[in-house]
């Protein structure tokens, strides 16, 4: 990448530019001055080395919006792979209005799950998605399915198998990775985002205490105070505070909270499913993974529970499990998805 002494116009070398963009023919303004493609998404670039067992891609984007800010994902290679490697994607909770791609929930360690995937042979991508003010409904599921086709686009480039993708994610990304798992067939759902040409689909699920059913998630009730002005100050006056109805824009009506709702997608042809919950989960019920699981039954799909006996949400309550809860979830991704 270049400037031109000259007109002061950047040069673009095509290791700069989106893979879709390559053959792009210049443009010109008038007088034959050129200017930059718009290219859709950003090339890996160079891995950081930041430990034995792992290589980083930082800061990638992998969707550009008008309009948005650029989607951005890190991509954690395990080192010590042969030959192409499965590829994990996690997706970070916060109730669809908080949290990024960096956060794990407060009891887990930094970068534990990346770290692990990695330890077990497993590439780990983890992705930025709009939030609930940023856009409603279906954005977010549409920016996951970029990021899936993003990382299949780059398959080769990262060493990872495109045929052995598989999706983890807890609270709001628990419920994103759900969707995930289940609409990978689904073309009215799949969004223009990012890289073209690639299926979104994965080949197993992870959910940690995702919501399943948005028309049967009791209200959250919140101590006043709990939320300071400086954080509420961009939501609209007189909307809900509710995650659910600020997912779909502000709105109670069933069938919008239905649509949004993975329980209303489940059929046949989904992807395995491991569900991990807490029986004292004081957010997100236990009886929202109740709920999908009996779904999944009904419709013959493969799926496994895990009750984690005084788990609250975020598996409070039950630190002393989480090595244990975290290895087991690492292990079903290794049995689905095999390792070299």
């Amino acid at each position: 990448m270049t400037v031109d002494d000259a007109t002061g116009v950047l040069d673009l070398s095509p290791s700069d530019m989106s893979r879709s963009d390559i053959s792009r023919p210049d443009t010109s303004r008038p007088g034959g001055r050129k200017v930059p493609p718009f290219p859709v998404f950003d090339a890996p670039g160079t891995a950081e080395q930041v430990s034995d067992v792992s290589s980083v891609h930082r800061e990638v984007t992998y969707a550009r919006a008008i309009g948005f800010r650029p989607l951005k994902m890190d991509i954690w290679l395990p080192r010590k792979a042969f030959g192409t490697t499965p590829m994990v994607l996690w997706v970070h909770g916060g109730a669809f209005q908080l949290g990024d791609r960096r956060e794990l929930p407060p009891t887990f360690a930094p970068d534990s799950v990346f770290r692990l995937l990695n330890e077990a042979g497993i590439a780990c991508a983890t992705a930025d998605y709009r939030h609930s003010l940023e856009a409603p409904f279906p954005a977010q599921l549409h920016d996951l399915k970029a990021a899936v086709r993003y990382l299949r686009e780059f398959a080769g480039d990262l060493s990872i198998d495109p045929d052995r993708f598989g999706a983890w994610g807890e609270s709001a990304g628990g419920h994103l990775v759900a969707l995930l798992g289940l609409t990978g067939k689904r073309e009215d759902l799949e969004g223009g985002l990012g890289a073209q040409g690639h299926p979104s689909s994965v080949s197993a699920v992870v959910d940690f205490y995702g919501v399943s059913s948005l028309v049967d998630i009791p209200p959250i009730v919140t101590p006043d105070g709990l939320f300071p002005p400086s954080l509420t100050a961009a939501v609209p006056p007189g909307m809900s505070l509710q995650p659910e109805q600020m997912l779909v824009g502000g709105s109670d009506d069933p069938k919008l909270l239905a649509a949004a709702s993975p329980v209303s997608y489940v059929s046949a042809d989904a992807a395995p499913f491991f569900l991990v919950h807490g029986d004292s989960d004081g957010l997100v019920p236990h009886s929202q993974t109740q709920l999908l699981a009996a779904a999944l039954a009904g419709a013959g799909v493969e799926h496994d529970v895990m009750t984690i006996t005084g788990g609250d949400h975020c598996f409070f309550g039950a630190e002393d499990q989480l090595d244990t809860i975290l290895a087991t979830a690492v292990d079903y991704f290794s049995r689905k998805l095999g390792t070299p």
